[in-house]
């Protein structure tokens, strides 16, 4: 099978992307956050470094996000019924957004807390 050409890749990928805007509401959320990290990163004039840090820990976050709602729609198609073990990959991946988040709030405080208290 041959491959779509490059734009049609890009759009499809931003589908999905408005697909999870749409319809998720845990990335939503994580999507206010992250245009309030891009309000402050501009409010307290951050650094490049500042900045980065914060853009890849929110970015992280919302690619966790993404990831695992395509882990519970995949397990939904597999066994639509409940199952246990499906519980427990989907308890797995949620984990994974959890410690993603945590880390980005880490990162948040140690570079926001010299901008905040200065």
């Amino acid at each position: 099978m041959q491959k779509p050409p490059i734009h049609k890749s890009f759009l499809n990928a931003f589908r999905g992307v408005f697909m999870m805007i749409k319809t998720e509401r845990n990335f939503q959320i994580e999507l206010l956050i992250f245009f309030i990290n891009l309000f402050f990163i501009f409010y307290f004039d951050l650094s490049y470094t500042d900045a980065a840090l914060v853009l890849i820990a929110s970015f992280a976050v919302l690619s966790a996000e993404i990831f695992n709602t395509a882990i519970e729609k995949i397990c939904d198609i597999v066994q639509p019924d409940f199952d246990k073990r499906i519980g427990f990959i989907k308890d797995i991946a949620a984990g994974a957004v959890v410690l993603t988040a945590i880390a980005s709030v880490i990162v948040g405080i140690l570079v926001y807390c010299k901008y905040f208290f200065s």
